[in-house]
């Protein structure tokens, strides 16, 4: 029997970041949500394109840009395609991208809710003393790794830290102690070495079989 338990953690966000924004109806900042819209707008052979946000209060409008005064053969036919049609994928990618957000929201009321979908690849959870995730994130998020990594093992930050000062935690191929501290990403793997009696509840845990 192995002693490593691999498991793949898939990380999506029930809720997009909002911009925090002056709204002039309000006379005040609010956060501003998207309904999942997005605007074309063709002027001769240029394209303009904006992802469409609500005041959460008196439902005023806020125009993300996404294409600023492109011209129509520089873009993908494809792309303008789903652009036009509102394809759910785009546009969620697009609404998760908190980054890019920054560069026309200086404050952002970040993602609160967030599914961890668990799976095991391999191995099992009654005593292992090693435990691999690998994290597959369709979309960005904005929840820094220790913090996922503590709620969901059931164990405290400071633990998360002092595990990773021992080497008995690593994100592979990646500065742990900085990896640790920003969100988590696409395709990061984390190891964690397992012993005395934390060890089946951590792998429970970790493998969807505690909540």
């Amino acid at each position: 029997m192995s002693d490593t338990l691999c498991v793949r953690w898939t990380i999506t966000a029930n809720e997009y970041p909002q911009p925090l924004l002056y709204c002039r109806r309000c006379c005040s900042t609010r956060p501003y949500r998207t309904g999942g819209k997005v605007r074309v707008n063709a002027n001769g052979k240029r394209i303009d394109a904006w992802l469409i946000y609500r005041c959460t209060s008196c439902d005023g409008t806020w125009k993300r840009p996404l294409l600023e005064r492109l011209l129509v053969g520089s873009i993908e036919p494809e792309f303008l395609s789903r652009l036009m049609a509102n394809d759910a994928e785009l546009v969620a990618h697009f609404a998760s991208d908190a980054e890019d957000l920054r560069r026309h929201a200086q404050k952002l009321k970040e993602v609160a809710r967030i599914r961890v979908t668990k799976s095991v690849l391999s191995g099992d959870a009654s005593l292992p003393q090693v435990l691999c995730i690998g994290f597959a994130v369709p979309h960005p998020v904005s929840l820094r790794l220790d913090r996922l990594l503590a709620e969901e093992l059931g164990l405290s930050r400071s633990r998360i830290d002092r595990l990773a000062r021992e080497g008995l935690l690593r994100v592979a191929g990646s500065n742990t102690a900085r990896a640790l501290r920003r969100s988590v990403r696409d395709g990061i793997q984390v190891k964690v070495g397992l012993s005395g009696r934390e060890s089946t509840e951590v792998a429970n845990r970790a493998s969807g079989h505690m909540a």
